[in-house]
């Protein structure tokens, strides 16, 4: 069974439809990538799964549970929305750490926020900051942070910002992965460390909703591409072969134009 199953997503801003009927669902174990020009709806898909935009019409089910249901305001309640957007990690374009801490803060304190409503939490305060610690260190070792958990964000590189901004998605163990453009706010130099990052995880089998305009990128990363045009998919594959013999004229007139940008 799917782990995430989108239907008929709708949305609307004032009078200008964003997303128009988006359907498809996504297997656990797999990387997709969402292609499109700006302003095609990639930004608020990945908001709407996320919980922050809600979806005027459609559903959005993980591992077979309904977290949302434009017809059921049940599904819709303030106090229920923050527990639903723990199945999801985000990666955003501009990294969004927290200057007055350090990488390893940063990565550490949603998990601590959460374990303190928990009861019990205080008897074992000791304890359960210490083991948040350990796994905070270990996933900024598994981002090449290892030397860098003392530093402050002001201290580090776009490119280990970024990092240290997936080691704290991670740190809350979501069902799905999603990053919006996670290095069009980066030096091209700096790129690549990301996208490595990026590759490292999907190579793990982490589950991936990857929004990019790095074509050969998502090309060789993904499983499966979505083209997103004016708020519909358009077409959707294995990775490669809509990148090399997309079936839509839509589709193939993007990778046209984007190849010539990048000449």
């Amino acid at each position: 069974m799917a782990i995430l199953q989108v239907e008929s997503i709708q949305k609307q801003f004032g009078k200008i439809p964003v997303l128009r009927d988006i359907s498809f669902d996504l297997e656990r174990g797999q990387a997709l990538a969402i292609i499109g020009s700006s302003g095609s709806g990639k930004t608020t898909l990945l908001r709407c799964l996320n919980f922050l935009e809600t979806p005027d019409r459609g559903r959005i089910i993980v591992n077979g549970e309904t977290l949302f249901d434009a017809a059921d305001p049940a599904t819709q309640r303030e106090s229920e929305v923050r527990k639903k957007r723990l199945h999801f990690g985000l990666v955003f374009q501009s990294f969004n750490l927290f200057p007055q801490y350090t990488a390893l803060k940063n990565v550490t304190l949603a998990r601590e926020l959460l374990e303190r409503e928990q009861p019990g939490f205080k008897a074992r305060k000791k304890e359960i900051l210490g083991a948040l610690e350990e796994e905070g260190r270990a996933l900024l070792a598994k981002m090449g942070l290892a030397d860098r958990e003392g530093h402050y964000p002001h201290q580090l590189s776009g490119g280990q910002q970024q990092r240290v901004a997936i080691a704290r998605a991670l740190a809350l163990k979501p069902d799905i992965l999603c990053f919006d453009e996670p290095t069009s706010a980066l030096d091209p130099e700096l790129t690549g460390e990301v996208l490595k990052v990026i590759r490292e995880l999907a190579e793990q089998k982490t589950t991936m909703i990857i929004v990019t305009h790095e074509m050969a990128f998502a090309r060789d990363v993904a499983d499966e591409a979505i083209f997103m045009d004016q708020g519909v998919i358009v077409e959707r594959g294995p990775a490669r072969q809509l990148m090399d013999s997309p079936r839509e004229e839509r589709t193939r007139q993007f990778l046209s134009r984007h190849a010539e940008d990048r000449r």
